[in-house]
This record gives structure tokens, C-alpha cells and sequence, in this order.
């Protein structure tokens, strides 16, 4: 298997630092407000590579951090006149349900900053006695320029870098380029050595993944956005502290565009999660994210987003059932989609192979379903079809009533409607009712058994 590591620029074998075992971070979410189609293709992106490693053998770690104090969320608990624990549970309970409804699986560990702030503390504290760090007046930052290899990730030498440092109002460093390990804050801060204060951003990852990881790692993954300057003081601080290597494999996904635009909050030109699973299913939101190498910017369209629904609808619309029996090893198409895969995680061939085993499927290839479906899930797609509970399936007949301007009690009801329309011919009615039901994300599926329902 082989992965593109950033650190290096190159496309890596990979080998773990323990035979089987494969310790694997992502930077995780700042709980503040709603996480957006960004969001979506960065931990989808990290998601199938949790499920291939998984897939491959592999016994895996995956521990993703939450961050729960930081500027953003002191500013909208202020705002909002709320304590920041009110906002980051709230906004951290939202993102849980995001990332459940794109059927991403769950890290194995998920820390909270604000629990992990005595190991900050105590990674700072090795960061001054060590001369790397110093404390000014309550905040604590780092030398950036003790550290020979900074800007090795980045790929951005020192002198370029000191031409655009520059000290911002309140802050007391030494030198433009360093950076808080932890800042002076009697209003919202947490007790430390230096007085009330709370962590800077950086040191949170790190502290965190040594904690639950160990000092140094197998994978640390996160967005492109992140290379600079998160993850190349991560490496900056880690090193420094621990005398050790941080990180073997440095990975990251490409942005999301909007008219060639990165999409963020920053910019307004967001779409969020939960704004987008209103009209695509997780399944079409996935495919679409896959069909574009990770490393890739991905620009996003209603254009785009329709062909993956229909991809997605071909692919799981396959005749067959899963035969358990079938030793899926033994065959050629999955001989190619782990070739696939196992090339940095080339998710569009691998997609490719799963239309092939569609395709024999439909023509009833006795092993293509089973392959088809084990591949398929391997890359995060659920077969399952999506149902309504009984509140749900109210308010969508409620909606259908009011837009036919009538009072059906059940879908049963409806499709009864329908059905008598088109024997009598009432072309008119039976076009209105299907384009309501259409309208309120119901399709009927008509066979010689009779007309049933599902979601789009």
C-alpha cells in the first residue's frame, strides 16, 4: 500500500511503526457553528481510509480530537449569552449527528481539549525547561527559530516566512514567527503555572495525540488548509518536547471549491451538511467526494451532485443478493480495486471497478453482487434502504395533502388515488400526485405485484 506523504512530497510504501498496528490521527472539529460539505469531504476522505486500513488487516487506531475552547466559540457564548461549554456541547452534539447521518463510523477515541489540559500544561512546561518556550507576562510561546526544520512540511523557507511574520496588538514575543503555546485569559481561562489562561491551538493536537497515541505516530491526517501553520507547528512543538519523531505519514485532503473559490465559513460561501442531506442522500454526497482523487480540489455543483445520485442509484439498484460463502479474494475485480486503493487511495478507479461488478451483477454473474457489495461497503456505502419513522412519514403526508389540496391519511391512500386515476384514464390527477410525492422525496416503484414507495 502506498500513500502520498506531504512531508516528503512523494508517494511512500507504507509501513507502520508496529507490525499490524496502525496509530492514526485526524484533526477534528472546532465546535462552534454547523460543519459544511468541507467538512464532509475531509472526514469522508479519512473515513475510507480508516475503513481500508481496516479492510486491509490492519488493527487500527483512529482518534480524532474535538477542539472546545478556542476564539470562535468565546465569541459566540458571548454573543449568544452562554457559557462556551453550553456552545461547543451543543455545536459538537450537531457535528456528531452530521458525520452519523454521511455514515462516517465513529473514531475509536474522540478527546475533548478541555480534557486533556493538564497534559498541555505539562508539554509546555518540557517546552521552557528545554529552552524551546518562554512565559511573558501569563502567555507562553514558542521559538520558532530553535527549531532547525520548520517549514520542512510547508515547503516554505525560514527568510520567506520572516517577511511576512508580524506581532499582533497585546502580544510579546521575541520574535514575529513564534507562536502561543498558551495565552494569558483571567475571563475565560483555566489555572496554569503562568496564571488563568487556556491553551493555544496548536499545542492541543499535540498533547492529545501523545496522550492517546504515543510520541510518535503512524498517520496524522487533516485538510490542505491545515499544512500551514497547524500542523508544521505540531511537528515544531512535538519534536521538540518528545526528542523524537512526531509523525511518519503527513496526509491531506484537497479543498472544496465554489467558482474555483475554496468553500468557508470565512467566505460565506458555505453549504452545510445538514443543508445538503435535504436533498441527497449520504450515499450521493459520498460517491461524489470519491469520484475525485483526495488530494484533489473538488468544485462543487447541483451538476455534479445529480450525476453522483444517479451513479449511486445504478450501483445499488444491482440484482443479487450476498452469498457468504464466495471467497471475494479469488477474483480479478477485486484484485483491482485494491490495486486501486492501495495507490494513495485512488477512490475514482476504485469506483470504477464497482460499476463493472454492477453491470455483471445486472446480467446476473453469480459472484458480482457479493464482491459489489463487500467492495462497496468497504468504501463507506450503505445499501440500506432510507426509511421515515412514523413522524417523519405524518409530516410528509401532510405536506403531499397540502400541496393536492387533499386530506389522504396514509401513503397507501395516496397510491390507491393514483393507481384509480390512471385506470380512469385522469392523466391529470395521477401526474399531480406524482409530482407532489416526487416533491416530497417519495418514488413508487410499480411491478406486477403492485406499487410500493421509497426515499430518492
Amino acid at each position: 500500500m502506498k500513500l502520498h506523504n506531504t512531508y516528503t512530497g512523494a508517494i511512500e510504501e507504507f509501513k507502520p511503526i508496529e507490525d499490524n498496528k496502525v496509530k492514526m490521527y485526524v484533526c477534528g472539529p472546532t465546535v462552534y457553528d454547523n460543519a459544511h460539505l468541507g467538512h464532509a469531504r475531509c472526514y469522508i476522505t479519512w473515513d475510507v481510509l480508516y475503513r481500508y486500513l481496516k479492510f486491509k488487516g490492519y488493527d487500527v487506531t483512529y482518534c480524532r480530537n474535538v477542539t472546545d475552547v478556542d476564539d470562535k466559540i468565546l465569541k459566540k457564548a458571548e454573543k449568544e449569552n452562554k457559557t462556551p461549554e453550553e456552545v461547543s456541547k451543543y455545536w459538537y452534539n450537531r457535528f456528531s449527528d452530521s458525520m452519523n447521518a454521511l455514515n462516517n463510523l465513529k473514531p475509536d477515541i474522540e478527546p475533548f481539549a478541555t480534557k486533556t489540559l493538564g497534559e498541555m500544561i505539562a508539554m509546555n512546561k518540557d517546552l521552557i525547561s528545554k529552552g524551546f518556550a518562554y512565559e511573558v507576562n501569563g502567555d507562553v510561546y514558542f521559538r520558532v527559530k530553535k527549531f532547525g526544520k520548520y517549514g520542512s512540511l510547508s515547503g516554505q523557507p525560514i527568510d520567506q516566512l520572516e517577511s511576512g511574520a508580524r506581532i499582533e496588538v497585546g502580544e510579546q514575543k521575541e520574535d514575529p514567527l513564534d507562536f502561543a503555546l498558551w495565552k494569558k485569559d483571567e475571563k475565560f481561562g483555566y489555572n496554569s503555572p503562568w496564571g488563568i489562561g487556556r491553551p493555544g491551538w496548536h499545542i492541543e493536537c499535540s498533547a492529545m495525540s501523545r496522550k492517546y497515541l504515543g510520541k510518535t505516530i503512524d498517520i496524522h491526517a487533516g485538510g490542505a488548509d491545515l499544512i500551514f501553520p497547524h500542523h508544521e507547528n505540531e511537528i515544531a512543538q512535538s519534536e521538540c518536547a518528545n526528542g523524537c519523531k512526531f509523525v511518519n505519514y503527513w496526509l491531506h485532503n484537497g479543498f472544496v471549491t465554489i467558482n474555483k473559490e475554496k468553500m468557508s465559513k470565512s467566505l460565506g460561501n458555505f453549504l452545510t451538511i445538514d443543508d445538503l442531506l435535504k436533498n441527497y442522500d449520504s450515499n450521493t454526497i459520498r460517491f461524489f467526494i470519491l469520484t475525485n482523487h483526495y488530494r484533489m480540489p473538488v468544485e462543487f455543483s447541483d451538476e455534479a451532485l445529480l450525476s453522483a445520485q444517479a451513479g449511486v442509484k445504478r450501483m445499488l439498484n444491482a440484482k443479487g443478493k450476498v452469498n457468504e460463502n464466495i471467497n471475494i479474494t479469488e477474483f480479478e475485480e477485486y484484485k483491482a480495486f485494491v490495486n486501486a486503493m492501495d495507490d494513495d487511495l485512488n477512490t475514482s478507479k476504485a469506483l470504477a471497478v464497482l460499476f463493472d461488478l454492477t453491470n455483471k451483477a445486472n446480467k446476473n454473474v453469480d459472484y458480482a453482487y457479493t464482491l459489489l457489495y463487500k467492495l462497496a461497503t468497504t468504501l463507506g456505502f450503505t445499501f440500506e434502504k432510507a426509511t421515515l419513522s412514523e413522524e417523519e412519514l405524518q409530516e410528509t403526508i401532510t405536506k403531499i395533502n397540502l400541496e393536492l389540496g387533499e386530506n389522504y391519511s396514509s401513503m397507501e391512500d395516496i397510491i390507491e388515488k393514483r393507481k384509480a386515476a390512471r385506470l380512469e384514464k385522469d392523466w391529470n390527477t395521477a401526474d399531480k400526485i406524482r409530482i407532489a410525492l416526487d416533491n416530497a422525496g417519495i418514488v413508487l416503484k410499480d411491478s406486477k405485484e403492485g406499487t410500493t414507495w421509497e426515499l430518492k
